[in-house]
């Protein structure tokens, strides 16, 4: 078959066909594989079922959406980032509870690092779950509180979201686009370091599709311009420049 998306990660990758197959290889540890045991593999091997639609993965764990709109998850759970009620560690997927998970788009489901998921449902809600140390969890909480079943973050008409070093954000359909959690490198775009538990406004009402980095983000507006703005250390916002930024700038092109 085809392939037809990819999800990658660190320590491996996994892709889904046009047949709807979910493949996987690389490293196996934490059962990240999700072929029921923990073996490190260098070709694709197949993960059970045939109606596979989109796939995120982390540094230790993976997530998948179905085309029946339930959503799944397998690897690494040692804070909850699995989202089954517990720490245990699932070598093969596992149902998260509901079956009106989005698939229709990749950017409906994020992972962060190692220890964090979000995805969007069809009405547009926002849901978390996993480690909070910085209120990346949107749940307006200080301290290190996590969430081992899916938490909604306040509001609806959720679009796209997007993880990063332990920020998150995510567009609405009215083309706004909100982030939440740590801020280090000033990639909530408040022109300020602060972190922020809920989410807050990022200036602009025309954000289409998002991205995010190490202590950074990236955005396309619907006239096709580019953004960046958070930390560059490595020149990777586009600016030419190692100049960190806490509002949005304009990458040069359309």
């Amino acid at each position: 078959g085809t392939w037809k998306t990819i999800g990658s990660g660190q320590a491996g990758a996994h892709g889904i066909k046009t047949d709807g197959t979910l493949w996987g290889w690389g490293l196996g540890y934490n059962g990240r594989g999700g072929y029921g045991n923990t073996d490190t593999i260098s070709s694709p091997r197949q993960l059970p079922g045939t109606n596979w639609a989109q796939v995120m993965e982390s540094e230790l764990f993976s997530m998948a959406t179905k085309t029946d709109g339930t959503l799944w998850m397998w690897g690494k759970n040692s804070y909850g980032q699995l989202g089954q009620n517990s720490k245990t560690e699932y070598s093969s997927p596992r149902q998260i509870p509901g079956d009106t998970w989005s698939y229709d788009d990749q950017n409906k489901i994020a992972t962060q690092d190692e220890q964090l998921a979000a995805a969007i449902k069809t009405d547009g809600t926002l849901w978390m779950w996993g480690y909070q140390n910085y209120g990346q969890l949107g749940q307006n909480e200080s301290g290190i509180n996590s969430k081992s079943s899916p938490v909604q973050i306040p509001g609806t008409n959720w679009s796209q979201v997007a993880g990063s070093f332990y920020t998150y954000a995510c567009t609405r359909t009215d083309g706004t686009l909100w982030g939440w959690g740590a801020n280090l490198g000033g990639q909530l775009s408040q022109n300020n370091r602060t972190q922020y538990s809920s989410p807050v406004q990022i200036p602009g009402t025309t954000w289409s599709k998002i991205a995010s980095g190490f202590i950074a983000a990236m955005a396309i507006k619907t006239d096709n311009t580019l953004w960046s703005w958070g930390y560059n250390g490595n020149g990777q916002l586009g600016h030419n420049n190692k100049t960190n930024y806490s509002s949005p700038k304009q990458i040069p092109g359309t």
